[in-house]
């Protein structure tokens, strides 16, 4: 099955990975010890992290180092880009409003 970077945010137990990741490097036994679940379910949340391509992996003698790979989650800011410009127009309309309201209160 090919997973992409949105189906493995969408998990909130990848995104707790991620953010443990994005700090620094662990194990899996390092990783599974910050959860409330089985070893196997772990591990399951990191092949698929690793099938999207958001963690990393490199062998250091016996241990397998998971990494955080942050240049993946440009995907998500490629789409998010899309509503930004509505985002700010709309935020920028809603301070408008808030001041005239504010003013007519004056």
């Amino acid at each position: 099955m090919r997973r992409d970077v949105f189906q493995a945010i969408a998990d909130p137990t990848r995104r707790a990975i991620l953010s443990l990741l994005a700090v620094q490097a662990m194990t899996p036994n390092a990783l599974a010890e910050n959860f409330n679940t089985s070893r196997q379910a772990i591990s399951k949340h990191i092949r698929i992290l690793t099938e999207c391509q958001l963690v990393t992996q490199e062998q250091t003698g016996r241990e397998i180092y998971y990494y955080f790979n942050a240049k993946k989650l440009k995907e998500v800011d490629k789409w998010l880009q899309q509503f930004r410009a509505q985002w700010d127009t709309r935020f920028s309309q809603l301070d408008t409003l808030l001041k005239n309201i504010k003013n007519k209160k004056s």
